[in-house]
């Protein structure tokens, strides 16, 4: 039996962790996304970080779009 351990963060936690310079570029509302991580925010990789926080942003821009 494999058990997963999830975690939910909010995307500033992780901007802060890794990329605090970028808190200055990122919206509010960006920032307050909710993300849930797999196995943690412990084990999380700066790359990882990254790729999350450009998805995060390309989804705020699609649902600016959509409005």
């Amino acid at each position: 039996m494999i058990v997963v351990e999830m975690e939910t963060v909010k995307l500033s936690a992780i901007v802060m962790r890794w990329y605090p310079d970028m808190i200055p570029f990122l919206k509010q509302d960006e920032l307050n996304s909710v993300i849930v991580l797999r196995d943690g925010l412990s084990i999380l990789e700066p790359e990882d970080a990254m790729d999350i926080i450009h998805y995060s942003i390309y989804e705020h821009q699609n649902s600016a779009y959509l409005q």
